[in-house]
């Protein structure tokens, strides 16, 4: 019986131990399915479990901490459209489920705060709060207007002819046009003739202030106010805007934008402001048109260009050595009469014995040689660098290798003194360093100006009791315009070397068979070849449409007048006009209706037809 309450005992704690880990790998994996869904909640919820059964392990973990962050700000976002809508009591209740979900969520906490204080002032007020309250000012600024627009009425072409003071042309054609006219106290009126044939009124101003060498603007859409010439920059009507780049980001390129206003506008209130990349400009509405049309132009981004650079080093060595190795030495040794050589391992030939001793020649070995060594080396690294319009892109692979420099004495480095007094260290970048700078033209053309460095630690050399490196060298510095997907070789360095040498005895090694009998023939040849090439791919190039390219009317060099479209009315079609006898059924002559002008000429009485 013991033994079976032991073994169940044991059975239960394997099924327990067994289980534990599985109800968390099962709680996780509910929460992928969750989170793929985008249920957030129910993703923290079994993330949660998973890390609470099992806390060990790291992916249980960061699947929490990330569910947590999701699911916070989830509710966080809720809570700010709630608000936003005045539904206040909602939006405080999703701000503090994410201070519950998380608890180092400071924006939740913010919410939390904000919203109950608005919940505060809605219960003494008994009525919704205003959640960005405004200034009286910023009431004020809302209700500003743009420029005033001339409104004629009637708003129809007229016929004018009159010569006379240029104020009663003006009074003239603001009567025809509904239009009130202020003239400057100073205002002295020349004798002008003008002739209008079908002209809106507008430009009858325009052209009466051109022939007059006045000018005018408009103080309400039903009056001007007319000055002369000289008195333009004291009257005339000064309009702001701030301009906010999306692409000149840095200070050099603000003052590019600033500086081509101020050259071509003559604006010299213009305020910028790095940190926001805008600029306000203070100006005349035409001076701010062109203004805009100028920082349209000059805010575009910047072209853009992928790089694709081969480095390919190419290396082969192939060694030829065929023949034999022979001896070319060897000594005479006396033998006593009826002594042996001393080795019976090396052959001996007997020459003739003196004196009652032997003379032998112990023949030495030779050896053949057949062997033929081909190896090949490809280096091949292809980098990819991405690279905006004249801007420098630098790409470095390899190492960085300390090179001593300082003052050296090398006289005392024998007494145990370090032959370097003052130690100062450079680093070299070895390896493969590219510089390259594009610059993407309209037709996607790139011309590059590009350095391009293959170098290698070759070896080491002593320099005064230091060991300094040696470094091989293989750099181009070139520049070259290439088309969009143009593959070019920039380089190609060759190094091909070849020995070739012969040993042997002499005249045997002549002759042509028996030659590798009596001789030994060593080839050997080197290639190293080092190739760049580089391919520009353009990914963004200059945008230019039609409005660029558009030629518009600016004025005159002392002051900028613009011209712009005007719809005219379409001409309602008069019946044809009857005999110059005819009658109406009345009995009555019926004559063509015309506009009159009742201002007066100075040679004549005031007739103006249209």
């Amino acid at each position: 019986m013991r033994l079976r309450f032991l073994f169940a005992f044991l059975l239960i704690l394997t099924l327990s131990a067994a289980a534990y880990p599985d109800a968390a790998n099962t709680a996780y994996k509910q929460g992928v399915r969750a989170e793929s869904r985008k249920q957030y909640d129910q993703a923290f919820e079994f993330y949660k479990q998973a890390y609470t059964l099992k806390p060990e392990e790291p992916r249980y973990g960061t699947a929490y901490l990330r569910s947590r962050t999701f699911a916070a700000a989830q509710h966080v976002a809720n809570g700010m459209k709630l608000r936003e809508s005045l539904k206040l009591q909602e939006a405080l209740t999703e701000f503090q489920r994410a201070a519950e979900i998380d608890g180092t969520n400071y924006v939740a906490a913010q919410g939390v705060r904000e919203t109950s204080e608005l919940l505060k002032k809605q219960a003494e007020t008994g009525r919704p709060p205003a959640l960005n309250p405004e200034s009286p000012l910023a009431k004020q600024v809302a209700a500003l207007e743009g420029p005033i627009e001339l409104e004629p009425s009637p708003n129809t072409p007229i016929t004018l002819r009159m010569t006379t003071t240029a104020d009663i042309i003006y009074r003239a054609i603001g009567k025809l046009g509904g239009i009130n006219v202020l003239f400057d106290l100073d205002y002295k009126p020349q004798k002008v003739t003008v002739e209008l044939n079908e002209v809106m009124v507008p430009e009858a101003l325009k052209m009466l202030a051109l022939e007059s060498k006045t000018f005018w603007r408009p103080i309400s859409p039903t009056a001007i106010f007319v000055a002369a010439e000289g008195k333009r920059k004291e009257y005339e009507a000064n309009v702001m805007k701030t301009f906010f780049l999306r692409n000149a980001s840095t200070p050099a390129e603000l003052q590019e934008v600033v500086g081509t206003l101020k050259g071509m506008l003559e604006l010299n209130r213009i305020q910028v402001n790095p940190t926001r990349s805008s600029i306000t400009i203070r100006g005349t509405p035409d001076q701010l048109v062109l203004a805009e049309k100028l920082v349209s132009e000059a805010d575009k981004a910047k072209s853009e260009v992928v790089l694709d650079v081969a480095v390919m080093e190419v290396s082969r060595t192939l060694i030829n050595n065929w023949g034999t190795t022979v001896p070319t030495s060897t000594t005479i040794t006396p033998v006593p009469a009826g002594g042996t050589t001393g080795s019976s391992t090396s052959p001996v030939v007997k020459i003739g014995s003196i004196n009652g001793n032997n003379y032998v020649i112990p023949l030495p070995s030779a050896t053949f040689t057949l062997l033929m060594s081909d190896s090949h080396t490809k280096v091949l690294q292809r980098p990819q660098v991405r690279a905006l319009d004249n801007e420098k892109a630098t790409l470095k692979i390899g190492d960085r290798i300390p090179i001593a420099t300082g003052s050296f004495a090398p006289g005392i480095g024998a007494g145990g003194i370090s032959p370097l007094v003052n130690t100062q260290f450079t680093y070299l970048d070895v390896g493969v360093n590219i510089d390259i700078t594009p610059h993407i033209h309209s037709g996607r053309d790139v011309t590059l100006k590009m350095s391009l460095e293959i170098s290698t630690h070759t070896g080491d050399v002593n320099i005064g009791g230091i060991s300094q490196p040696t470094i091989g060298q293989r750099r181009v510095d070139q520049e070259a315009r290439l088309q969009d997907g143009e593959v070019n070789l920039l380089a190609g360095i060759l190094e091909d070397s070849e020995t070739k040498s012969l040993s042997g005895y002499p005249w045997l090694t002549k002759i042509p068979i028996l030659k590798y009998l009596f001789g030994q023939e060593n080839k050997e040849r080197q290639e190293n070849e080092i190739v760049f090439a580089i391919t520009p791919h353009v990914v963004r190039a200059e945008e230019i449409n039609d409005d660029d390219l558009k030629v518009i009317d600016v004025g005159t060099s002392n002051s900028i007048g613009l011209r712009y479209k005007e719809s005219k009315p379409p001409k309602a079609k008069e019946p044809p006009s009857p005999p110059a006898n005819s009658t109406t059924q009345g009995g009555e002559r019926r004559q063509p209706t015309t506009q009159k002008s009742t201002a007066p000429s100075a040679k004549a009485p005031a007739q103006s037809d249209r």
